[in-house]
């Protein structure tokens, strides 16, 4: 962890801060303790984002559902966790991150440990659909952000590279459990495990986690002290509100249609349909996850890298390139799938490993560069069309599947949409007004 030696920049004479201040600056800023906390709590609560793509074949085995409603169950997740966001990141300027977060985890454990009793597909729907993705949602990648914009002014692209991260380092960890258990003991022991993990994570949570610099009567890490803003009122009116002066911008949309895409060939389709894919071709569910675990591996590398990167280089020119290299290797995967993992699969995993989420720190920095305070609730927005673009695709891809007998014309069609998204990402113009707020305009 890097270490600061700024002297404490203390708040104007005669306010003191809610906390008394520390007469030095701590050698390791308190800043990067509350971003090891958050990386934790990702990690705990990514064990849910790992189950979807295990339990297709499952369910459709026990249940005789069709791929494409247990497909619906999925979507449903899927487009809760991104419209939640905004709302989520509104409701953490009212109540406290510490709150909204610990709320959020307790919602998913619960509905994750329901669906050990469902007989039906509403149940999953229900269960699985809605209220694990109001409780993913709740602590989305909003989440990261929210701490981001709080808690560092330096090094902000490599800590949002970090956070975005722990969702891959807790796919590593997760998936070769869960589908081990799914093999060896069914998915009801595994929805166990999801539920378990999200509530060992509340208490670090609430006990370790702080809602502001100023809580501990410190500066956000590179920058100068700031009391802590009162509670921001009306948070679903405000988050509303920020979407409909965003949407009168262009860069908006660009980034919420990038990033729609960016969902579609991630969570919708790999993250959900390339275990069961996989083993069409005759290769172990084991093997699968396996392979996604790796993809986690180099997830973690990626994007931290992204998140240096984007300290370094302009965040649209960033995103052109990953959507391209994006792009090309999914046109390549349907000639890759086989029984057994050979080296060329191999270099898939790697490649698209390394692209996985390397698209969220340029486009956190582009929502901070154009629309400032509201940067969170913004991205809560891009957020929420990221995972209407995985929702749709997780249900078409199963639909698909059903059809077709194979998911080869949804690799090819998300391969096309990832270059769509690389020239998108282009005509994205630099802000004339940098970190305007949208809600003081």
């Amino acid at each position: 962890m890097a270490q600061t030696t700024e002297k404490p920049v203390g708040p104007p004479d005669g306010q003191a801060p809610p906390n008394p201040r520390p007469s030095r600056a701590p050698r390791v800023h308190r800043a990067w303790f509350v971003a090891a906390v958050t990386f934790v709590t990702i990690i705990g609560a990514a064990a849910f984002a790992s189950l979807p793509g295990l339990l297709i074949e499952p369910l459709h085995e026990d249940f005789d559902w069709s791929r494409g409603t247990i497909g619906f169950a999925v979507s449903v997740n899927l487009a809760l966790y991104g419209l939640t966001a905004p709302f989520a990141a509104a409701l953490m300027d009212r109540f406290g991150i510490r709150r909204i977060v610990a709320a959020a985890l307790t919602v998913i454990a619960l509905g994750s440990v329901l669906t050990v009793w469902m007989t039906a597909p509403w149940q999953l729907v229900l269960f699985w659909g809605v209220l694990v993705g109001l409780g993913s949602g709740s602590m989305a990648l909003a989440f990261a952000a929210t701490v981001t914009n709080r808690w560092f002014v330096a090094r902000r692209g490599l800590v949002t590279g970090i956070l975005t991260a722990a969702g891959a380092s807790g796919q590593l960890v997760f998936l070769p459990l869960l589908s081990w258990q799914v093999e060896h003991h069914g998915w009801r022991p595994a929805a166990v495990t999801v539920s378990l993990a999200a509530l060992a994570v509340v208490p670090f949570v609430w006990l370790l986690l702080r809602d502001h610099p100023a809580d501990v009567g410190l500066a956000p890490y590179g920058g100068d002290y700031a009391d802590k803003p009162a509670p921001v009122t009306g948070a679903a009116r405000r988050a509303v509100t920020v979407l409909f002066k965003a949407a009168r911008t262009g860069p908006f949309w660009l980034l919420a249609g990038t990033f729609a895409i960016c969902g579609a060939s991630t969570n919708g389709l790999v993250k959900t349909h390339f275990v069961p894919a996989a083993h069409d071709h005759g290769m172990p569910v084991t093997a699968a996850a396996g392979l996604l675990a790796v993809i986690g591996v180099f997830d973690v590398v990626g994007t931290i890298a992204s998140g240096w990167f984007t300290d370094r280089f302009e965040a649209r020119r960033l995103l052109a390139v990953y959507y391209a290299l994006r792009g090309i290797s999914l046109l390549f995967l349907p000639m890759l799938l086989a029984p057994s993992v050979h080296p060329p699969m191999l270099f898939f995993i790697v490649f698209y490993g390394l692209d996985w989420v390397a698209t969220v720190p340029p486009t956190i920095a582009l929502c901070r560069e154009h629309y400032g305070e509201d940067s969170a609730i913004v991205f809560g927005w891009v957020l929420a069309s990221h995972q209407v673009g995985a929702a749709a695709v997780a249900f078409a891809g199963g639909v698909a599947r059903d059809v077709f007998g194979s998911y080869d014309v949804v690799w090819y069609a998300s391969g096309a949409l990832c270059a769509a998204a690389a020239l998108m990402s282009l005509v994205i113009r630099r802000s004339r007004t940098e970190g305007l707020s949208l809600t003081g305009a």
